[in-house]
């Protein structure tokens, strides 16, 4: 269609035909991916804009998780916003209580008969974003676990089984003591260290991150996550840091760099390292179920998905929700969402992905692969591992970074940072409640 309108341009004509004045409605997706994640961001987009011609996507990178939330709220209030947001999974409840600027996703779709159905996603992924009547907020895109990044030559090398059991927290502490032992400077590092350290952490032991069910059950919810559980694991690790055991590289992903290099032996990381890994690590790698301690569960529970996923934003025309919803479908069907499992580690956001991913051979060819998939489903999401909708969370992660780095460098002993860290955090969420009551 694209050629025949440019042909009849070409040819000079004195009066725009149907075909000729046929302009694709234009759909603005702006989000927060670069390197080999942006890459492929792109490709899906370009696959979309291909595989029609009603609608044009155009994709927009726009910063980092916090920066791209902060551009689309920006551009609300100027009204210059996109139709389609990225947020990452902290913001959940800052986008629910902007009323008036999103569109629930379960609406969007419905009005525009494209293909949805919400019992098809996966439900410890979709219960994130989902409301209290059932009902699809937002669209999972781009969903991850933490998961136990292992470097094989560098265990070996430094006297441990590279087989050796890792499953509980007590069985790394002991491969962390031969590796210091044997002098080496990164035995273990970690990205995103209240994601990884206490939110999954308190799922994955069954204890309460904060009240409330942990915020989904209202807005006067309150941080517990100074408990014995959680402040023995930060002592232990507060341990670590200060014997050169464990090495802090950052709050974000820094510690990805040390680790894709070949300086770390253990690497605790989102399953979506799996890209970056796959394609800079000369090294043989495993991924390993996340570590739990046998002193405080009998068993782990389910981690909690972290990433993104995708809002759309009020203030636009009919035909922009059509192409809106239309590309939603596209990114959730079974081809196109498997692959993007396969490529990054992300979960993948529907069983039929799953099940294709799995029919295909990919799970035997790539051991390791399926392991944050069989982490997140199971076991039925409990109350407290259901995940997080907190106010203001992007904030107070900032609070507790900074008392963690508190415990790192030996300024703070774990239980003095949680309960500064608790009480700080409980100051925003109050101001929270107060502007969403």
């Amino acid at each position: 269609m694209k050629n025949l309108v440019t042909g009849a341009v070409l040819a000079g004509s004195t009066f725009l035909s149907p075909l000729a004045a046929y302009a694709e409605t234009e759909v603005q997706f702006w989000h927060a991916f670069t390197g080999r994640l942006g890459e492929l961001v792109a490709a899906q987009v370009e696959g979309f804009n291909a595989s029609q011609d009603d609608f044009k996507v155009v994709a927009t990178h726009k910063g980092n998780y916090s920066e791209t939330l902060n551009a689309g709220i920006a551009a609300f209030r100027a009204g210059e916003q996109p139709q389609i947001l990225m947020v990452f999974e902290v913001g959940t409840a800052t986008m629910m209580s902007a009323v008036g600027a999103v569109r629930p996703v379960a609406d969007v779709m419905d009005a525009s008969g494209a293909e949805f159905n919400q019992d098809a996603y996966i439900g410890s992924v979709k219960g994130y974003y989902t409301s209290t009547d059932g009902d699809m907020l937002s669209l999972p895109f781009n969903s991850s676990t933490p998961v136990l990044w292992v470097n094989r030559d560098l265990l070996k090398d430094n006297g441990v089984d590279p087989d050796t059991d890792l499953s509980t927290w007590e069985n790394v502490g002991g491969v962390l003591d031969t590796l210091a032992a044997a002098g080496l400077d990164c035995p273990l590092t970690t990205a995103w260290q209240s994601w990884i350290h206490l939110e999954n952490y308190s799922a994955y032991h069954d204890v309460p991150f904060a009240t409330k069910d942990n915020g989904f059950a209202g807005t006067d919810t309150e941080l517990a996550f100074n408990s014995a559980a959680q402040v023995a694991h930060i002592s232990a690790m507060g341990q670590w840091a200060k014997d050169g055991k464990f090495f802090y590289a950052g709050r974000r992903n820094e510690g990805g760099a040390n680790f894709r290099a070949g300086e770390c032996a253990l690497f605790t990381e989102s399953s979506a390292g799996y890209a970056g890994i796959k394609s800079e690590a000369k090294f043989d790698f495993d991924v390993r179920p996340l570590p739990y301690w046998k002193a405080v569960a009998a068993e782990p529970q389910n981690t909690i998905i972290g990433g993104a996923s995708l809002w759309v934003m009020e203030g636009h025309e009919s035909p922009e929700y059509e192409g809106a919803a239309q590309f939603l479908s596209y990114l959730s069907s079974a081809p196109i969402q498997a692959q993007w499992h396969q490529d990054t580690g992300y979960l993948p956001i529907t069983s039929a992905a799953a099940d294709t991913t799995r029919a295909a051979g990919f799970y035997e060819q790539n051991p390791g692969t399926d392991v944050a998939v069989i982490q997140m489903t199971a076991k039925e999401p409990t109350a407290n591992s259901k995940g997080l909708r907190l106010g203001s969370f992007d904030q107070i992660r900032g609070i507790i970074d900074e008392e963690l780095e508190a415990v790192w460098s030996g300024d703070k002993d774990a239980q003095t940072a949680m309960d500064s860290a608790v009480e700080r955090g409980n100051q925003l969420l109050r101001r929270f409640e107060q502007a969403n009551r």
